[in-house]
């Protein structure tokens, strides 16, 4: 009939495609269609943080004039800075995902629904290591919300869809496909691991929007722009970010965990005397700590590690940076080179003790630390010959911060010990007779 219809019209001379493109539904293609679907659970963010501000009478382009008004003036005027992110409602308790980034040290936050509606949102929990954050919407309203999908089955070349609030422009939507799995990189002296690749386009403000699927599936939170390119943007895959959003609104925060395994890089003349393959790349295993993970999994001393979870490893602080976005519970595959032959084992993570924490100080620093009600540890004594006592550090001395971590409490104390692990130095903030000392020391 539709063929005879369209003869006819031809026929008369009526062209009949104005009619077939008037028709709405003939235009609903995919991407309209999962766009409808899953846009209200987009939300655009606005959070205001308080900033100390420069003095009324700066020059602002001369420093010697913004250093003596710096100096005769202070306390510099406070004010209020905005900046604006992306999210998507996760569950029907109105908790929202969405990038750390967008949220560290904001004072207040702002959401915002497709139609306009506005909240405000409390910060459930934040870590800062995978830049994921769980925010919960002040409201006992029923919200829409897009339950996360998976992200272990994704192909390179398969469709994307982004939506976000870019420039402030809300509810944007963006096309693309996967461009690459499973992306390292580095910004801000910080390495993610782990990350989708997409031409879809991402601007900044859509980060911590969704990147969704032809199925309209949560498959990633977009998170990061490449600088300077075009075409090249990074998300969070969804797998990742769930296991992180539990641990969030579990316990507002991600906890420390450990393996129990102590590692030295691996260059050719110690490979050469090992007699390992010359294409081997890896880490050597020189301990394994009793009743650890490891110790459980039968790792041992001497094996040489090639990959975990999937991602080769080739220094001791790569092996490291994949701990750091790992969770309490999660099964890591280990790959490992024993007696001439690679061998796989799989390893639970735990939380890493926190007698086991002042062990790794004592160790690595050199320093017996006891806690103070106040804030801070005491240090009791120092190891003769470590860095701590070469830099001159003794007993009776207050150790404040440890790689930028404020000593406030046991758990503080195995996050600023964990971020020791495979460095060659520690920024460390001691207190003597009132007066704040930041020293460097030597972890060799």
């Amino acid at each position: 009939m539709g063929l005879r219809v369209a003869l006819a019209a031809l026929a008369l001379g009526i062209s009949a495609a104005p009619a077939l493109a008037s028709d709405p539904f003939l235009r609903q293609n995919t991407t309209v269609r999962v766009v409808k679907e899953i846009g209200p659970s987009v939300v655009n963010i606005t959070t205001e943080r308080i900033v100390a501000s420069r003095h009324p009478f700066s020059r602002g382009a001369n420093p010697f004039f913004d250093s003596f008004f710096r100096d005769f003036f202070e306390p510099r005027l406070p004010e209020t800075v905005q900046s604006l992110g992306s999210g998507v409602l996760i569950d029907a308790e109105r908790h929202i995902l969405t990038n750390e980034h967008v949220v560290g040290r904001a004072s207040r936050i702002r959401v915002s629904l497709a139609d306009g509606t506005e909240f405000d949102a409390t910060l459930i929990g934040a870590d800062p290591n995978n830049d994921i954050a769980v925010l919960k919407v002040d409201t006992d309203q029923r919200l829409p919300w897009l339950k996360p999908g998976r992200s272990n089955d994704l192909m390179v070349g398969e469709p994307v869809i982004a939506i976000g609030n870019p420039f402030g422009l809300s509810n944007t939507v963006t096309t693309g496909v996967i461009s690459a799995l499973n992306r390292s990189i580095r910004t801000e002296g910080r390495v993610y691991h782990g990350f989708l690749q997409t031409d879809a386009s991402i601007n900044p403000g859509n980060s911590g929007g969704p990147l969704v699927n032809a199925e309209g599936e949560l498959i990633a939170i977009t998170t990061a722009v490449y600088g300077g390119a075009q075409g090249i943007g990074f998300a969070i895959p969804i797998d990742i970010a769930k296991r992180v959003v539990d641990e969030l609104i579990a316990h507002g925060e991600v906890t420390p965990v450990w393996l129990g395994l102590d590692f030295q890089d691996l260059d050719r003349r110690l490979a050469a005397a090992m007699d390992l393959p010359q294409d081997l790349r890896g880490v050597l295993v020189n301990r394994v700590l009793a009743d650890s993970p490891a110790r459980r999994a039968d790792l041992r001393r001497g094996d040489v590690v090639t990959r975990l979870d999937g991602r080769p490893i080739e220094s001791a602080r790569s092996f490291y940076e994949t701990l750091e976005i790992s969770v309490t519970g999660q099964d890591l595959q280990i790959k490992f080179w024993r007696a001439g032959r690679l061998q796989t084992v799989r390893v639970k993570l735990e939380e890493l003790p926190v007698r086991q924490a002042a062990q790794f100080v004592n160790e690595m620093l050199g320093m017996e630390l006891r806690p103070r009600k106040a804030g801070g540890y005491t240090v009791r004594s120092v190891r003769e010959g470590s860095g701590s006592a070469r830099i001159g550090i003794v007993g009776g001395d207050l150790v404040l911060a440890i790689n930028g971590t404020t000593l406030a409490d046991d758990d503080s104390l195995r996050r600023s010990v964990l971020s020791l692990r495979g460095r060659s130095h520690a920024l460390v903030v001691v207190q003597r007779e009132g007066t704040r000392y930041h020293l460097t020391i030597s972890l060799l």
